[in-house]
């Protein structure tokens, strides 16, 4: 098997690139002075991708799935994070044994 200098070339320049394009929202956010409306869009970003992340897994899995995320966002009201994590995790394994 030989490799394509051209194609190497081609994956380490989109490596680079895409480390760059990471790495520098890192130190243009810390330049930000933000205020009022454009301070809570920031804040609200986090929870958006992780419920754009977990609401197709799901919604499109099963029903051990599905309940064992309201479990999860049950104990998200009274417990920790890491708790929380661990309720959830808990009860899709378990759900999943039942189905």
């Amino acid at each position: 098997m030989s490799v394509d200098p051209t194609t190497l070339a081609a994956i380490l320049g989109m490596a680079v690139v895409t480390y760059l394009t990471r790495i520098s929202g890192l130190f243009l956010v810390g330049r930000l002075r933000l205020q009022g409306r454009m301070k809570a869009a920031f804040d609200a970003a986090p929870p958006a991708v992780l419920t754009a992340v977990i609401a197709p897994m799901v919604l499109a899995t099963g029903w051990a799935e599905t309940a064992a995320a309201l479990v999860t966002a049950l104990a998200a009201t009274r417990l920790p994070l890491l708790a929380t994590i661990l309720v959830g995790v808990v009860a899709v394994v378990a759900l999943r044994a039942v189905g």
